[in-house]
Formats: C-alpha cells, sequence, structure tokens
C-alpha cells in the first residue's frame, strides 16, 4: 500500500527557510523559487516581503552587475528578481506599490546618463509596467510628482523598453476615469509634440524610430479603446492632438526640414500611413480592397489630409531625387541606384492617399502625373516586389473607387462642413473625360483617363510583356514584376466587364491606336488567358491521382470549387518521403475494385464460445462489391 511509504517531499526552500540565518542569494539559488513564490508559499512570501529583501530584489534590477563576473551569470540574479518583483503575487505588490522607498530606488534607475543597459531597462519596465495594471493609483500617483518624469522616459527612449513603459501607461490603466485622467496629464506634459520633436534630421536613428513607433501605437491603441468606448465617453485627448491638423503639420516640417535624412522620411511617413488606416493593417486588410472595395471602419479626418496636400510635392520630389544610397550588390547583379527605403515609403503613402477617394489628394497627384513616376519604377525595379504591390495597390485605388453614393463623405470634410481641401474646377483632362457633374466623380474620372493615357497603362503592360517573352526566349530569366503585372492586367479586364468605371474604361481602349488596340485584344484573348490556366491549373500535378483507368469517364464527385483544394492537398502529400506514404498509408492498387477478397482480422461478438483472438479469415465481397469509390 502507498501509505507504507513516505512519498511526501518537502521542498528545499522550506528546509533553507528553517534556518535563522538564510539569506536571499540562498533562496534565488533553488531551481524551484520562481515556482514556490507563484504557488504561495507563504513562508517563503514573507520572508521575501521584508524591508530588507524588498530593497535587495530592486537593487538588483536597477543596478549594473559586476563587469569582472562570468557573462552567462552576469544577469542571473537581476533576471530571478525581476521574475520575483513581477510574479503577480499580492503580498508582493501591496509592499512595492505602497513603500515609497522602494519606488523612489525604482525611480532613481530613469535618473542615470544614457545609454541604459537594456536589459536592466526591460527589467524596470516589466517591473513599473506590472505596478502601473495592480498597483495603478499609487503608481501613478507617485509618477505625477516626479515633474521630469516624461522627460527621463524620452531621455532613454532609445532602448525600446521606454517605449512599451509609455504604451503601458496609455493602455494598462484602469477603471476608464483614472485612464483618463493619465491620458490628460500626458496631454499636458506634451507627450506627442515632445515625441514628434525626435523625429527631426540630424536625430539619432534610434531614438528616431522608437519615437515613431510610440506614436503609431498610441494612434492604434486610442482607436481600439474608442471603438470599445460608450458613446458618451470623453474623447482621448492624446489621439486629438496627433489628428491635429498643427501636429501633422509639424511632423512633415521636421521630415522636410534641413537636410533630408531616409531615417526621418521613413520613420515621419509610417506615422503618417497609420494616421491614414481606415482598417486594421495586415495583408487581409490590403487584400480587401479588392474583394469588398471600400467598406471603412472610420473615416480618415479632414484635417490631416488638409496637413499632407501641400507636401505631396515634396513626395514627388523624394520619387525623383531620393537620398544618396551606395550601389548593393544583389543576387541578379549590381544595382548602382537602389530604390531604398524612403522611395518605398513614398510608393506606401501615394497608395494609402489614393484609398482616400479626396478630391483634392487626388487632383494634386494628377496633376503631378505621380502614378506615372510610380510605374517608370515598377519596370525599371523589376525585382523589388515591395514596391511592386504598392504599385498595384495604387491601380486598384483609381479603377476600384466608389461611386458617390458609397463614398463616406465625414472623411473628406473639414469640421465647419465645407470640402476637406481646395476644389477647384477640374480643367483639361478631366473636363474632357468627366461623365458626370459631381466634381468628385470627375476628378475620379481625370485619374482614370490619367492612367490610360498619360501614363500608357495599356502600351507598358503589353510592351513589358513581349520584352519579357524575348527574354526567356532567349535563355533569359522571367522579370520578378511579371507575377504582379498579370494582377494588373486582370484588374484591368475585370473593370472592362464590370465596374464603376466600366463604360469610361471601354472608351480608353477604343480610343487607343489601331495595332495597340489588336495586340490588346490579343493579348488578352490568349497570352493572358492562357497565363491564368497555368497558374490556376497547371500549379498541380494530377500524376497519379486515380486508382485505375476506369475512373477516367467517371464524373468527379465532388463540386468544382472543392477539386482544386483537394488537388492542392494531393500536390501537397506529394511532397512527403516515399518511404512515409509506404509505411503510413495505402497505395492506389489496394483499394482496386478487382481485388474483391478482402482479409482483415477482425472480432466476432456472436460467437462467445470461441477464442476472439483466434486468427480467422472472413470473406466480405458483397459487402465490398456494393461500396461506392
Amino acid at each position: 500500500m502507498f501509505w507504507k511509504f513516505d512519498l511526501h517531499t518537502t521542498s528545499h526552500i522550506d528546509q533553507l527557510l528553517d534556518r535563522e540565518d538564510v539569506t536571499l542569494r540562498e533562496l534565488m539559488e533553488e531551481d524551484d523559487v520562481l515556482q514556490e513564490c507563484k504557488a504561495q508559499n507563504r513562508r517563503l512570501l514573507l520572508f521575501l516581503s521584508q524591508d530588507h529583501c524588498m530593497q535587495e530584489l530592486v537593487r538588483l534590477i536597477t543596478t549594473e552587475p559586476p563587469a569582472d563576473l562570468e557573462e552567462r551569470s552576469r544577469f542571473k540574479f537581476p533576471n530571478i528578481a525581476c521574475e520575483l518583483l513581477t510574479s503577480d503575487v499580492s503580498i508582493i505588490n501591496d509592499k512595492l506599490g505602497a513603500d515609497d522607498s522602494l519606488l523612489e530606488v525604482l525611480y532613481h534607475f530613469l535618473e542615470q546618463d544614457p545609454p541604459l543597459n537594456p536589459l536592466l531597462a526591460s527589467f524596470f519596465s516589466k517591473t513599473i509596467g506590472n505596478l502601473i495594471a495592480r498597483k495603478t493609483e499609487q503608481v501613478i500617483t507617485f509618477l505625477k510628482k516626479k515633474e521630469g518624469f516624461i522627460g527621463l522616459v524620452l531621455k532613454h527612449i532609445d532602448a525600446s523598453a521606454m517605449m512599451d513603459l509609455l504604451l503601458r501607461l496609455i493602455s494598462c490603466v484602469e477603471p476608464a476615469p483614472l485612464r483618463q485622467e493619465v491620458l490628460h496629464w500626458l496631454n499636458e506634459e506634451k507627450l506627442v509634440q515632445r515625441l514628434t520633436e525626435l523625429i527631426h534630421t540630424g536625430k539619432d536613428e534610434e531614438r528616431q524610430s522608437n519615437a515613431s513607433q510610440t506614436l503609431c501605437d498610441i494612434i492604434r491603441l486610442s482607436r481600439d479603446q474608442a471603438n470599445q468606448m460608450q458613446e458618451n465617453m470623453e474623447a482621448d485627448p492624446l489621439l486629438a492632438v496627433l489628428e491635429s491638423q498643427e501636429s501633422v503639420a509639424g511632423l512633415l516640417k521636421n521630415m522636410f526640414e534641413g537636410e533630408r535624412s531616409e531615417a526621418s522620411i521613413v520613420n515621419g511617413t509610417q506615422v503618417l500611413l497609420t494616421l491614414l488606416e481606415t482598417r486594421r493593417s495586415g495583408l487581409e486588410g490590403l487584400m480587401d480592397l479588392y474583394s469588398q472595395g471600400y467598406e471603412r471602419s472610420y473615416t480618415v479626418s479632414s484635417s490631416i489630409l488638409n496637413a499632407i496636400e501641400p507636401h505631396i510635392k515634396d513626395f514627388q520630389q523624394l520619387l525623383l531625387d531620393p537620398p544618396k544610397k551606395s550601389a548593393i550588390l544583389t543576387t541578379v547583379g549590381v544595382l548602382e541606384q537602389p530604390l531604398g527605403n524612403a522611395r518605398l515609403h513614398v510608393a506606401r503613402l501615394v497608395a494609402a492617399l489614393l484609398q482616400t477617394n479626396a478630391l483634392s489628394i487626388c487632383q494634386e497627384l494628377c496633376n503631378l502625373s505621380t502614378m506615372d513616376l510610380l510605374l517608370d519604377l515598377f519596370f525599371k525595379y523589376s525585382w523589388n516586389n515591395f514596391l511592386h504591390f504598392q504599385v498595384e495597390l495604387c491601380v486598384a485605388a483609381i479603377l476600384n473607387h466608389p461611386s458617390s453614393e458609397e463614398r463616406p463623405n465625414p472623411g473628406l470634410q473639414n469640421h465647419d462642413g465645407n470640402p476637406a481641401a481646395s476644389d477647384p474646377e477640374p480643367q483639361g483632362e478631366a473636363v474632357e473625360t468627366g461623365r458626370t457633374s459631381d466634381p468628385q466623380t470627375s476628378i475620379h474620372n481625370a485619374l482614370v483617363a490619367h492612367l490610360f493615357q498619360k501614363c500608357q497603362l495599356v502600351q507598358r503592360i503589353l510592351d513589358a510583356w513581349e520584352e519579357n517573352d524575348k527574354i526567356q526566349g532567349e535563355g533569359g530569366t522571367r522579370r520578378g514584376n511579371m507575377g504582379h503585372l498579370t494582377r494588373i492586367a486582370n484588374m484591368v479586364v475585370q473593370n472592362l466587364e464590370k465596374g464603376p468605371v466600366q463604360s469610361q474604361i471601354t472608351d480608353l481602349i477604343k480610343e487607343l491606336p489601331e495595332d495597340c488596340r489588336g495586340r490588346w485584344e490579343s493579348f488578352v484573348d490568349e497570352t493572358l488567358r492562357e497565363t491564368n490556366r497555368r497558374n490556376t491549373v497547371e500549379l498541380v500535378s494530377t500524376h497519379n491521382m486515380h486508382s485505375s483507368s476506369e475512373d477516367d469517364d467517371m464524373e468527379s464527385p465532388f463540386p468544382n470549387d472543392l477539386s482544386l483544394q483537394q488537388a492542392f492537398s494531393d500536390y501537397q502529400i506529394q511532397q512527403m518521403t516515399a518511404n512515409f506514404v509506404d509505411q503510413f498509408g495505402f497505395n492506389d492498387e489496394e483499394f482496386s475494385e478487382h481485388d474483391e477478397n478482402i482479409k482483415i482480422r477482425q472480432f466476432d461478438d456472436a460467437e462467445e464460445e470461441e477464442d476472439i483472438w483466434e486468427e480467422k479469415e472472413m470473406n466480405y465481397a458483397t459487402q465490398a462489391k456494393s461500396r461506392t469509390r
């Protein structure tokens, strides 16, 4: 019997605690100290919550370990101390949150000269963040008394842990009234303006990057919170400042003031892109442009667009004359003038601006021939798929813009109800191609006409395709932008069949020179059709998909929309090794209808007097024959 043996194991920590002279370090040496702490070992918690132990734990996470220690063990005790302090045990939280002397030791960590040790900074941020969530009022009261708190955090913003600390202050404070109080405090400290100032030419790139990321996260967090708030709740003051025309204009001034640097352009543009987001970012959010039109979770504030519009020409200049970059060696050769991150971000910004459907923005982009320039880059940098995708989104935004009934007006209005930006009379191209008296529709029609007439989209598609065929015919490599070019061509064809600009595109195709129109029709009917067929059918192998020749004449039992999915699954299975299939599954011959006698081992419950483990040969010919495949 089990009770004959003494199986009860006493933790070694309990044995150590029996000693009067046990030290904190001895306990921290034990492998299960964290487990015992989280398991609410009362004796251990009472020991840890003593004043001298708490002081030592806080000192460990805020003091640089001696440099002469072995590197692998230097931060062992600081790491364990951080885990103990953030183990979410109430007695430790209460002690740390209520003792100002402990909080002062923690706060003193920020008063060091930069740079902070990144590992200690993460321990500090995690500990303070845990207190913000668990002992909110005490910690917020303590921090608000420190006049230089925000300044010290921004002083060390090059450490990503400080960015995390700011975001915890914004997102982890509950209840809602206290959170609103914290937001007003941060706004009074001019947090947004001070972060914006860090995105400036000449500033440290790491500080710029973290400041930009912090602003982007504040925008997303604030909008998420706003979506969850009740209608009568007060608006987020930080978000209001970020979306103001004055704030956006200040950011753009910093980006273009003085000598341009790629870091300030990229980091500033990332903030603008986040402000222009109309749905959650990610592949799903980007790709639903093709399938779901322009349904939005919210509209873009007119103040943002008003601030950006005067600087569109500055972004256009970046496409023409980007910050200088050295030549780089790629897998396809030396690239003397790389595209660069700055121009890629400008392409992303243009795509986002086109998706807002703002009248004056579209007019300015049309006047500057920005799409023509982006298409030049699309074909010049034939291996940069990041750029190709953005240009594809631009074309989709122009061709798939919503009708006047579907357009979200609030985002294109000023607060006084006037249009978001100047409403110039459409001239030249816009007047010729405008098919309605609605100014916005006229501008969008002008953009479509611009795409086909000035940018010569159809001619570019045909020329690029023929050039690629020539290169491949000579044994060369297929160009890297052909996949996106195929999708753009399909987009044009789809909009010729249906869509908001179907009739206009039909007329524009008819206006093409006769030889070009004939090449286009031949391309659509033959080349593009064959390319689409290969892309959807011949990507999978149909070899050995049937067990016998008899099945060739049988109609597939699966619906058409499932057959491709089944084929793809079979394709994936073919990637397995032959040995695996032999060992795990059955081959086709085992399921052949010619083999009607199947020998198996079976339990026979009806014959109770016989040995049920005895091997038997059973004939299931009738049943096997009656089954359909």
